[in-house]
């Protein structure tokens, strides 16, 4: 199975890209190059929801909005980090 494919991962993913700076939502989508428009706008939503990353929209044309990590968030980039490590060391190699 595919990384890319699995919902939960995704939003692993979601996380790590967006553990270093804003991102916006076409960089997320070209980043999880495998994932349905719906399906990245649904995971972004929930993960908003849930207070772990926020969505900045800007008042021009066309509309700009941007994607980073809340503090909540960013609690979590020390478990992602660890995943990350974990994936590097027991992973497949390619």
């Amino acid at each position: 199975m595919d990384l890319k494919e699995n919902l939960y991962e995704n939003k692993d993913l979601i996380l790590w890209f967006l553990k270093t700076k804003k991102r916006r939502y076409s960089e997320i989508k070209s980043f999880l190059d495998n994932i349905s428009q719906g399906s990245l706008t649904k995971q972004l939503r929930e993960l908003e929801a849930d207070g772990i990353i926020e969505r900045e929209v800007y008042p021009e044309v066309p509309p700009r909005v941007e994607y980073s990590l809340t503090s909540k968030g960013k609690v979590l980039i020390p478990i992602i980090d660890l995943m990350e490590e974990f994936g590097e060391k027991f992973g497949e190699k390619e």
